[in-house]
């Protein structure tokens, strides 16, 4: 299965930078399918999945940003209350820290973007215990 890639960027945090950083991906040519944005202090990192990766990393690149990508999951869960801690306890049972984790909802099916330290591992606990891991494209199609 081919891993999925997040977009990580590292930028100073100040107004008009997200209007930046996007700008430079539109003006690419990228579409965001997903985004998430966590600061501390005056810098902060952005996480993007978008559709053409590699012209994304190059296109930001190009304008002197840090850029570096990261392997998550994509993971579906029932969509009702429980689905979240069925995968914590699922990789906490097994000694695997969930590092990142953010979800949304969409046509009815719950998706946990998760990042942990062994996502192999990560992946073949979850699949043994019957939860998907979408592929990349799986997800963007949704």
């Amino acid at each position: 299965m081919t891993p999925m890639h997040l977009l990580a960027v590292f930028a100073e945090n100040k107004p008009s930078q997200t209007a930046r950083i996007t700008q430079i991906l539109a003006q690419a040519g990228v579409n965001i399918d997903w985004v998430t944005i966590a600061s501390s202090g005056s810098f902060g990192v952005m996480k993007f999945l978008v559709d053409k990766r590699d012209q994304a990393a190059a296109a930001l690149k190009a304008k002197g940003l840090m850029v570096s990508l990261l392997e998550a999951l994509a993971v579906e869960v029932e969509n009702k209350p429980g689905g979240l801690q069925r995968v914590a306890d699922l990789l906490g049972r097994h000694n695997l820290n969930l590092d990142n984790c953010s979800g949304f909802v969409a046509n009815n099916r719950a998706i946990l973007i998760i990042e942990a330290h062994d996502l192999t591992q990560a992946r073949e606990i979850l699949q043994k215990n019957g939860l998907r891991v979408l592929t990349q494209e799986e997800l963007q199609g949704l």
